[in-house]
C-alpha cells in the first residue's frame, strides 16, 4: 500500500492496542478501535484539528494486529 502510514497516540491512553491512526499520502485521518462484542476494526474519519493528531507517532508495521492489516488492506484498495 503505497504511502499509507499508520499510527499509535503514544500518551499512554487505556486503549492504546486497540485504537490506531492512517493515513495514505496526503488523504484524510482515519480512527481505527477493536470492537470485541463485534471482533471486528471499525473506521471513523477525524477531523486534522483533533488535538489528538498532533500527539501520534508512527507505529511499525510489526506493531500493527494482522485483522487490522488485512482490513487496511481492504479499506485502501489501489
Amino acid at each position: 500500500m503505497t504511502e499509507l502510514r499508520v499510527y499509535i497516540n503514544p500518551a499512554g491512553t487505556p486503549d492504546a492496542r486497540t485504537v490506531f491512526y492512517s493515513r495514505r499520502a496526503d488523504g484524510p485521518y482515519y480512527r481505527w478501535q477493536y470492537e470485541e462484542g463485534g471482533e471486528l476494526w471499525c473506521a471513523s474519519r477525524v477531523r486534522l484539528s483533533n488535538p489528538t493528531l498532533r500527539a501520534l507517532c508512527v507505529a511499525s508495521w510489526q506493531s500493527v494486529p494482522t485483522t487490522l492489516q488485512a482490513r487496511l488492506a481492504n479499506h485502501y484498495l489501489e
